[in-house]
């Protein structure tokens, strides 16, 4: 086999290999599945439909905060990593990841939907924009913000001769009041409990059914352009 042919293959495998790998990524699946969904306003939702809504997020309760930054959210990712060598290669390994969600209402000029999204098993698929990042290296020293995080769990920032460890850390969060699409089943929910700031004994609810899990992102490739904010 000529070698300009073997260079032909391999291109030809990169290739096939990257754009499965863009295919399938969180990012294109849920901007795929979103742009075959025509945004409501949540005063004409239909029950028992699946919907794509845009609006402002916003706690129900006590919102979570962000680990780092410590920004008030209803839903946060966040990973640390340390790089390890192995021989002439090195590689960045993950040591710590977390992900918290809550219920969380939708606004939309004044009208409001719950968001009921089930962590275990998860019934959601999200991709959320990293906005918040953190590292150390021989020649960068931590900040006190990161220093504490790690502190917290019990990560060592320096190795056997006293040089800071190669760390980096990332969080992606949806902060409150930030706009976001979610899309899910629509269903009409009694409300068990008093909310605060809604008066009405039932809500409209997002929801997962079946294989179709609710959609959660914040990226600027599925949000309308400011002109057209909710």
């Amino acid at each position: 086999m000529s070698s300009p042919f073997i260079v032909v293959i391999a291109i030809s495998v990169f290739a096939i290999i990257a754009f499965l790998i863009y295919f399938y990524s969180p990012k294109t699946i849920i901007l795929r599945r979103l742009k075959n969904l025509q945004s409501q306003r949540i005063g004409s939702l239909k029950t028992k439909t699946y919907s794509k809504i845009e609006g402002k997020a916003l706690n129900i309760e006590d919102p979570l905060i962000a680990p780092l930054s410590k920004r008030k959210c209803v839903f946060y990712k966040m990973q640390i990593q340390k790089k390890v060598s192995s021989g002439k290669n090195s590689r960045w390994k993950t040591i710590v990841s977390e992900e918290r969600i809550q219920d969380f209402f939708i606004e939309q000029t004044g009208e409001r939907i719950v968001v009921l999204p089930i962590k275990t098993p998860k019934d959601y698929y999200d991709y959320l924009v990293t906005d918040k990042k953190a590292s150390s290296s021989l020649f960068k020293e931590l900040t006190p913000e990161f220093a504490s995080l790690l502190k917290v769990h019990n990560i060592k920032t320096d190795n056997l001769f006293g040089f800071n460890k190669q760390l980096r850390y990332k969080e992606a969060i949806v902060e409150v009041g930030e706009r976001i699409i979610v899309a899910g089943y629509v269903n009409w929910v009694k409300l068990e409990n008093p909310v605060k700031d809604y008066n009405y004994s039932s809500i409209a609810s997002v929801t997962a059914k079946g294989k179709d899990k609710i959609l959660i992102t914040d990226s600027p490739d599925a949000l309308k352009p400011k002109h057209g904010r909710v």
